[in-house]
């Protein structure tokens, strides 16, 4: 598996992570994060206008996407929230990077939200997808609105046989009307999609998307190691850093129905963004630039 751009490997306690890094080395860092079904291809017309301003931009694989690999077979392929923060942490450590920017949107955001949460200190700023994504699964046992609960089929497709075995057999067919659903007024490319979807042929990329989906509601355990950290989260910290909130006014499975402002205690603005949809920056790269660069002091 390999993307447009060389790829460099960032070794971890636990995984390979794969990673494209663009710009100035010494430029001040940035850290762009994807979601599910998505990849790093998302921020292809994002990271030019960063690396324009000096910046030096790190867009990573997720586990389970691309080339990133577990070291061991032996390590539980864990596809919770804390788990992917923990990513992005260790990818930073292995950086040498001691603070940088964070954005992110769906999976991504929600890394780069529980880092800002926990590790204020690691987080120069964030731009976040859809506001806070960090997930309370204690509250994950309420039945959301009629409306909200039909857009989340795919979340209980995935708590069943069935479902595993639909991902394992159709992940690119499902993976293509999940970007239509999610992303209705965006008309992407057959070439857009394929550039993506052969991330998902990742060997791990079945079993951390049906954990995730399941640890997420509470329907199985998550790895012991991380259990601190979901007990922080289950408090639902807020989060201090200087944040930009981007939020799609057509985003089929999270439109902006509410605001979520009062989970942020430091700067916080929120923009809706019309004629845009879930996959934030891959619809509107100018406007997640331009929100960095503006937290960054560079807009």
């Amino acid at each position: 598996m390999t993307g447009p751009y060389p790829i460099r490997f960032a070794r971890t306690a636990l995984l390979d992570i794969a990673y494209e890094d663009h710009g100035d080395p010494n430029g001040d860092p940035i850290i762009l994060l994807h979601g599910f079904p998505y990849d790093p291809r998302g921020y292809d017309e994002v990271w030019p206008l960063l690396t324009a301003r000096g910046q030096r931009v790190i867009v990573p694989y997720l586990r389970g996407y691309g080339p990133t690999r577990f070291r061991s077979e032996a390590t539980m392929r864990s596809g919770q929230q804390a788990a992917i923060a923990q990513d992005l942490v260790d990818l930073m450590d292995a950086l040498s990077i001691e603070k940088a920017a964070l954005a992110g949107y769906d999976w991504g955001g929600r890394a780069a939200c529980i880092v800002a949460a926990l590790w204020p200190e690691r987080a120069r700023c964030l731009v976040s997808g859809d506001g806070y994504n960090i997930q309370n699964i204690p509250a994950s046992v309420n039945p959301a609105s009629p409306e909200a609960e039909y857009r989340y089929w795919y979340q209980y497709y995935f708590h069943s046989a069935r479902g595993v075995r639909g991902l394992t057999e159709n992940r690119e067919e499902l993976g293509r009307l999940l970007w239509k659903l999610w992303s209705p007024t965006w008309g992407f490319s057959d070439d857009d999609f394929a550039r993506s979807a052969v991330s998902f042929h990742n060997p791990d990329f079945v079993e951390i998307v049906i954990h995730s989906y399941r640890h997420r509601y509470g329907y199985v355990p998550g790895d012991p190691v991380l259990q601190a950290v979901e007990d922080q989260l289950a408090k639902q910290p807020l989060i201090s850093v200087p944040t930009i909130s981007l939020c799609g006014a057509d985003d089929g499975v999270g439109p902006p129905d509410k605001e979520d402002g009062h989970q942020f205690s430091g700067p916080f603005e929120r923009r809706i963004l019309p004629g845009v949809g879930h996959n934030i920056p891959q619809e509107a790269p100018k406007a997640t630039a331009k929100a960095l660069l503006e937290l960054i002091g560079k807009g």
